[in-house]
């Protein structure tokens, strides 16, 4: 309970490192750019990118701010977040939140592992249900910038879990996803990541 008081305070500081209102007209006339990626409306056709339709604005903000800043490495999204302004970020974030997301369809063979992490986690190995921070729709939690999961990309999913999991994401708060990953095996990652693609 303290790492996630300690984490939501974290969290709401780096909040005010990006304040600026965001304007989602100018974010869409602004997401060019981002549509080969990420879609045109930010549900994104390629699976190892992520859908950002209906993400919170919040923690689209944070992400790019952690591009921008090179608190969070990737060499496609730190040469795109470079040159945005405070303005631009909140103008993006502002337009992909306002969009609504797509939902997959998950295999129920490989989402069966999945739902029981997602819901319970895994007592024995230490890991915490996903739910307790994301919800149980994967809707997410803007207050505290836990991101909304609901129908995202599986291999997207799995990429994120994994780079966690090795340290080559770091972006966050008290270690927490780092923490959880590290206790994962790659079929528990491949089956919670199944089962998120189709959750909603």
């Amino acid at each position: 309970m303290k790492k996630l008081a300690l984490a939501a305070l974290v969290m709401f500081g780096a909040v005010s490192t990006v304040s600026a209102a965001g304007n989602a007209a100018d974010g869409k006339m602004k997401s060019m750019a981002c549509a080969a990626c990420h879609g045109a409306d930010g549900n994104s056709m390629i699976p190892t990118f992520p859908k950002l339709a209906g993400q919170h604005a919040a923690f689209i903000a944070k992400q790019l701010a952690d591009f921008k800043s090179g608190a969070r490495t990737d060499p496609t999204m730190t040469g795109m977040a470079m040159p945005l302004g405070e303005q631009d970020i909140a103008d993006l974030s502002a337009y992909f939140a306002s969009n609504t997301g797509s939902v997959g369809t998950a295999d129920a063979a490989k989402a069966a592992r999945g739902q029981q992490l997602y819901q319970g986690g895994d007592k024995v190995n230490g890991v915490a249900a996903c739910m307790a921070c994301h919800g149980p729709a994967g809707t997410g939690n803007p207050a505290a910038m836990f991101p909304v999961l609901s129908g995202q990309h599986s291999a997207y999913v799995v990429k994120a879990l994994k780079d966690f999991r090795s340290g080559a994401r770091a972006n966050d708060p008290a270690n927490m996803m780092r923490d959880i990953a590290a206790k994962m095996s790659d079929s528990d990652i491949e089956a919670v990541a199944e089962y998120i693609s189709g959750l909603h």
